[in-house]
């Protein structure tokens, strides 16, 4: 099945939905305290770059998949919101969602990319994911000082 990717406004009603049942998940898996995805507003600031990833169904184009790039200095950015639809994981689309921020922060002159996400067994797909495409664990960065319950991971472009 063909995923488009696309940059995007952030305009749809549909990403509003799609990034509300990521918020509730990462309340629902982690403590307050400890949820650092980005709301709306978030994405749409500078610095922030947002991409949508659609797929043709029987009822239309479906939204299955989002990922963003936050730029933290010239040569560090931090991938930030990536999900994909629980209806089609397991099909690749996370991977190719991945591969596209990869190619773009590169794109980008980004030297470094890093991510913060949750050790609880929830997480475990996507840290397997990113580990896969050579992100190593690492401390906190950025913004971020110890957490628990998050797991730092970064690799170099």
């Amino acid at each position: 099945m063909e995923l488009r990717i696309r940059l995007d406004a952030l305009e749809d009603p549909r990403i509003a939905a799609f990034l509300a049942q990521h918020l509730a998940d990462m309340h629902r898996v982690s403590p307050p305290e400890s949820v650092f995805a980005l709301d709306l507003s978030e994405l749409r600031r500078p610095g922030v770059r947002f991409w949508s990833g659609w797929i043709t169904s029987g009822s239309g184009e479906a939204l299955v998949a989002m990922a963003a790039l936050k730029r933290l200095d010239a040569a560090h950015a931090e991938l930030k919101s990536m999900r994909t639809a629980e209806s089609v994981r397991g099909q690749g689309f996370a991977q190719r969602m991945l591969a596209h921020v990869l190619d773009e922060a590169r794109a980008q002159g980004f030297e470094r990319l890093s991510l913060e996400t949750g050790n609880q067994l929830f997480f475990a797909p996507a840290r397997g994911l990113y580990a896969k495409h050579g992100f190593e664990p690492c401390g906190p960065f950025g913004d971020y000082g110890p957490d628990p319950t998050s797991c730092f991971m970064t690799r170099l472009l």
